[in-house]
């Protein structure tokens, strides 16, 4: 027994789980004939909204028309017959000339004229005979001329408005009647029409809105496949449909560019590994040599072996100096130095500070309007770093200080050292490049590729130049400020 004071409730029998399933499964519809569909179902509510309005008011026109016209008759037969004592001779169809009081009831509209006698029996029956009852022939014998009755009536299988009127003294009674069933007619007819002219809007709508939301969608349909393609096969090389200036077309250049961007991402990676397992190799076949003639170690003169371990020291550092600037560069770890507003001039004089310590040089540190910037310290701080760093190693035996000039958002490094080639101008800053002149000097070919990484980061530049008198500038910018010069006596890094 159940606890909680309810009936169970009933599990679905097996013809509606078979629907429900049914339902769950089936494909949804498409963008193409839903549109079609909401664009039919708009066109036809509309229309069926206004030829439901436009119906109801023609047929209040028609009625109340009809009425007021059949009302004008009744009232101009009663004005006759209270002015002048006419019988029902006056009221016969014989009159050729046309001018007596039953022409006047028939010229305005088409009403069906019938002539009764004193009795109530039918002198002049109308087309067609209308029917006379008790009521119509109390009025044929009444003593009042004017008096009147009206009723609904059927003759010749057609619904008339039938009015009667006393001709008085007992001289007999007028019956006047008006065809109700043709306005009905005329009605039907508009009514068939205005249902035939919502069935012919709801197709034409159908069929517009299908073309139109096939050129809608077309595109969409395109971008689609492009996606899907790009999902099966892996291929960022596909082309992209970028036609249109509205939103189909936005998203089909914000599809391109990010394909575009995939694919740089994705060559950037293998050239990284590719670079990576070449630059390895160097060390490693190094540390292999050095390795396997600690197996003679005992027999190496001392020398030898203070050597042998000093290389084996270097290589270890600078494997491992590889592997971290590696690391840096592929998994982006600056990134995750929050952001917050540096000083580019504290910047400056810690990056020299810890620079004097490392290399014993004399480092100076001028500042023109340095700026705040937002920024990651660790980030600027390290590009600076990686800077300082080159410049002591390429002017290692030289006597002038290494100079640190911040001007505005622009941070560089002067050396007085060999300088660099103009056809290195713009590639020192490439990951694994080092120049001919460098490639016997210790480096992995990273720092420089990271100072650019660094400043594209923060939205700047990399440069590097000729210093007027010999030696090298180096140096980036923060900020989307003027690029630094071009030319031949500098080369503009862009960072992406």
């Amino acid at each position: 027994m159940g606890t909680g004071g309810g009936r169970p409730r009933a599990r679905p029998g097996p013809w509606l789980r078979r629907l429900r399933a049914r339902l769950r499964d089936r494909a949804p519809a498409s963008a193409r004939t839903s549109f079609a569909v909401t664009f039919a179902a708009g066109a036809a509510a509309v229309t069926v909204l206004v030829g439901v309005l436009s119906y109801d008011a023609a047929a209040r026109l028609v009625r109340v028309d009809e009425k007021s016209v059949f009302s004008g008759v009744v009232g101009d037969l009663r004005d006759q017959v209270r002015e002048k004592p006419f019988g029902p001779a006056d009221y016969t169809a014989a009159d050729a000339d046309h001018d007596g009081p039953r022409d006047d009831l028939t010229r305005p509209t088409r009403t069906d004229v019938q002539v009764l006698d004193a009795d109530g029996r039918t002198v002049d029956p109308g087309r067609p005979r209308l029917p006379v009852g008790a009521a119509e022939r109390k009025l044929a014998g009444a003593a009042q001329a004017g008096r009147y009755a009206e009723r609904e009536a059927t003759a010749g299988g057609d619904a008339y408005h039938l009015a009667t009127v006393a001709l008085g003294g007992g001289r007999g009674a007028v019956q006047v009647a008006q065809k109700s069933s043709a306005s009905e007619e005329l009605l039907a007819e508009l009514q068939l029409r205005t249902a035939l002219l919502a069935a012919a809007v709801l197709v034409v709508a159908g069929a517009a809105g299908w073309w139109l939301a096939r050129r809608i969608t077309g595109r969409l349909v395109r971008l689609t496949s492009v996606a899907e393609s790009v999902a099966e096969h892996g291929r960022l090389d596909v082309p992209v449909p970028v036609a249109g200036r509205d939103e189909v077309g936005r998203l089909g250049r914000a599809f391109d560019d990010m394909l575009g961007r995939l694919a740089r991402s994705a060559w950037d990676q293998q050239r990284l590994a590719q670079d990576a397992g070449h630059e390895l190799r160097t060390p490693l076949t190094s540390l292999r040599t050095n390795i396997s003639l600690l197996h003679r170690f005992d027999e190496l003169p001392p020398a030898a072996r203070e050597e042998l371990l000093a290389d084996l020291s270097g290589e270890a550092r600078e494997l491992t100096d590889l592997v971290n600037e590696l690391v840096d560069l592929a998994a982006g770890r600056r990134d995750a130095d929050p952001l917050s507003e540096v000083g580019l001039a504290d910047v400056a004089q810690k990056a020299a500070a810890a620079a004097r310590r490392r290399t014993g040089r004399e480092i100076t540190v001028r500042t023109e309007h340095p700026v705040v910037v937002e920024g990651r310290p660790a980030a600027l701080h390290r590009a600076l770093s990686n800077l300082l760093e080159n410049a002591a190693k390429f002017d290692a035996g030289g006597a002038a200080p290494i100079e640190v000039v911040v001007t505005g958002d622009r941070m560089e490094v002067l050396d007085r050292g060999p300088g660099i080639a103009d056809a290195d101008l713009s590639r020192v800053f490439d990951r694994f490049y080092r120049a001919p002149a460098a490639r016997g000097l210790p480096g992995s070919g990273l720092g420089l590729a990271i100072v650019r990484e660094i400043a594209a980061a923060h939205g700047g530049h990399a440069f590097a130049a000729h210093r007027p008198g010999g030696g090298a500038v180096l140096g980036f910018t923060v900020g989307p400020g003027p690029p630094p010069p071009t030319g031949s006596d500098a080369a503009d890094i862009q960072g992406g």
